[in-house]
């Protein structure tokens, strides 16, 4: 059944997730992991629900595939512009026990954005998937796999053995908790320059189960100014969590103040009960510089996505 994505959706999406790391966990797709769905509904569902359709598939009582269109939108950001997306973008999912779905998902894709150049991110590893998209017509995006490209790479590590986190002097760790909503938003938004994420979104993202005001962390600079940012998406299921995201200020740069955060972000999660951290990023050459933070702290890539475009 076709209809607009919803909270209760997104909860099923969650577990398919969930049970799919359990066993395969390279084929979890970039937009299906359980930190991914939670931070990308959650910001966004107020301002952009009206353009998200999706479809489910069922084996029994369980929840087998999904696909999650992104249709054609108006998006406001916070310096006042407006961003028009014209093309379709779906995030989606099939159980590897059930890949024959796979043709269904772009059926249906293809009915909802007909007329629409539409994109997807299929995992490298799901060579079946990535077959199927092929007999569908879709193709490689020269763009998005080039030098500066858009495709990203899953990053884990285990969570053992792990370094002391060291501030500058002066700067300290504080939780969103204690630092409040509006601290939260600005250190996002001072990372990330132009961006849709409002207050409006933050709620959204506190409102989703899956969130953990002491499992989202800050640095404060000394002079109060929210200087890095990251949430935290505990996986119970699997001891397990994933970092999305994770931003530093422009003017706290090359202070260490990415690597210190994660490693106290880590230390929290081991003491929450993880066993396992993942976090993404950019892949292509061109973006070295949140992959060479991740690797500075002991992550190393498992996986990646493959942009693939089909025209309108």
């Amino acid at each position: 059944m076709t209809d607009l994505l919803t909270a209760a959706d997104v909860l099923l999406m969650q577990e398919l997730a969930q049970r799919i790391a359990a066993v395969r966990p390279e084929l979890v797709n970039s937009d299906a992991s359980y930190g991914e769905l939670a931070w990308n509904w959650g910001k966004g569902h107020a301002a952009q629900g009206a353009s998200w359709v999706r479809r489910l598939w069922f084996a029994g009582d369980d929840l087998v595939a999904w696909g999650w269109a992104q249709l054609p939108r108006s998006v406001r950001l916070n310096d006042g512009s407006v961003n028009d997306v014209t093309g379709a973008y779906l995030a989606y999912q099939v159980h590897p026990g059930h890949a024959g779905l796979a043709d269904e998902v772009i059926d249906w894709f293809d009915a909802t954005a007909d007329g629409l150049e539409r994109t997807v991110l299929p995992g490298a590893a799901d060579k079946f998937g990535l077959e199927r998209w092929a007999a569908h017509g879709y193709r490689p995006d020269p763009e998005g796999l080039g030098e500066t490209g858009s495709w990203t790479q899953l990053n884990e590590r285990d969570l053992e053995v792990l370094e002391t986190p060291v501030l500058p002097d002066g700067f300290r760790f504080r939780t969103a908790a204690e630092a409040g909503p509006e601290a939260a938003v600005q250190a996002h938004v001072a990372a990330w320059g132009v961006t849709a994420y409002t207050l409006e979104g933050y709620e959204g993202v506190r409102a989703t189960p899956a969130y953990r005001s002491d499992l989202h962390i800050l640095v404060e600079a000394p002079d109060a100014t929210m200087a890095a940012s990251t949430i935290m998406w505990w996986d119970e299921a699997n001891k397990t969590v994933e970092f999305e995201p994770v931003g530093t200020h422009p003017d706290y740069r090359r202070l260490g103040l990415g690597r210190a955060m994660l490693l106290h972000g880590m230390d929290r999660a081991r003491a929450a009960g993880a066993a396992h951290a993942t976090v993404a990023c950019l892949g292509a050459p061109g973006h070295p510089s949140a992959r060479g933070l991740y690797y500075s702290v002991g992550f190393r890539a498992v996986s990646r996505d493959v942009p693939l475009l089909k025209p309108a």
